[in-house]
């Protein structure tokens, strides 16, 4: 593994990132290349890096695993700002670092993403088409998630306070900073907050289980307001040509990545390959690091991105033929 501070003439801040490299690595050779995204409130060194990020790369992928900006130990003031265009559009920046890449094929470039970072690679594929497959593994629209249950099924209410606090903190007031989830396990049953999405988050990241020192699952207030009037899959059926792989858990949390999958699923219809995985069984969580659920969607992923990238194998013969 190597890590680098990623930076673009767009930007005035650094993208980190990890380079997962496959076993007996060559960097004369041209290798298939995964972008790696993490979930909302998430950071590279958890699922999207630990779990997917590391098997991809045993089975012959570059992988690239990053924090988005504002969060983790990426750049960007404030900080802990989820805004959608940005965590779509450091996806194209984590491209342009990596087509630089003397061992990166830039014909062969996939994404992956996890919870709200399925939700950004979907939005990413739409437009980016150096993205030659994507898989979004128990995806989530961040946009209707906000207008529903992020802000009491109230978005203009939210939309409101967003706009006060944000009115208050340029006047000099304290920056508010929510916690998306409860201390703990025990503080999240002795406050009855145990719908299985918000409980199961909450072992996950509070818990040694998935702890890691940039997964805050903090949020700045003020600067989601772009959050509320974005959509995940807008343009869908025209524009998702790619080949696209959806993975979900059949057993449904209210954060709604069934809901979210499966309508992706249905819309892209211009889709090159387009591929529904539903696990039955499991949930949202599960699927971050589970051993049993995350194979079953790697026994699928895996060969799906190795049919539409290939292999550094395939493109060695492929070069030598040249």
């Amino acid at each position: 593994m190597k890590s680098v501070q990623i930076k673009n003439r767009d930007m005035a801040w650094h993208i980190a990132a990890n380079i997962l490299f496959p076993p007996n690595f060559d960097e004369t050779k041209p290798y298939p290349t995964i972008v790696s995204v993490h979930p909302f409130g998430s950071c590279k060194e958890q699922t999207s890096g630990n779990i997917y990020g590391k098997a991809l790369a045993e089975q012959g992928f570059v992988v690239i695993p990053y924090d988005a900006s504002f969060q983790g130990a990426s750049g960007g003031e404030p900080r802990w700002i989820e805004d959608p265009t940005q965590r779509v559009e450091d996806i194209s920046h984590v491209i342009d670092y990596a087509v630089t890449l003397p061992y990166v094929d830039a014909g062969r470039i996939g994404v992956i993403g996890i919870c709200g970072g399925g939700g950004y690679v979907l939005n990413a594929t739409l437009t980016e088409k150096r993205i030659k497959a994507v898989v979004a593994i128990t995806p989530v629209n961040i946009g209707r998630l906000f207008r529903e249950g992020f802000s009491n099924y109230d978005p203009l209410g939210a939309l409101d306070a967003m706009a006060a606090q944000r009115t208050k903190e340029a006047r000099g007031g304290e920056l508010q900073v929510n916690e998306l989830l409860p201390a703990s396990p025990d503080v999240a049953k002795a406050n009855g907050l145990t719908e299985r999405d918000v409980f199961e988050a909450t072992d996950y990241y509070k818990t040694p289980r998935g702890q890691q020192p940039g997964g805050w699952t903090r949020m700045l207030f003020s600067h989601a307001q772009n959050t509320l009037g974005w959509d995940a899959f807008a343009f869908a059926e025209m524009l998702m040509t790619q080949p696209m792989m959806v993975v979900i858990g059949q057993k449904v949390g209210a954060f709604g990545a069934y809901r979210d999958g499966m309508e992706i699923y249905g819309r892209s219809t211009a889709s090159k390959d387009r591929q529904l995985v539903s696990l039955e069984g499991w949930s949202h969580y599960d699927l971050y690091d589970k051993p049993e659920p995350a194979r079953l969607a790697l026994d699928k992923l895996v060969p799906f991105l190795k049919t539409h990238l290939g292999s550094v194998a395939a493109a060695s013969r492929s070069q030598a033929a040249e």
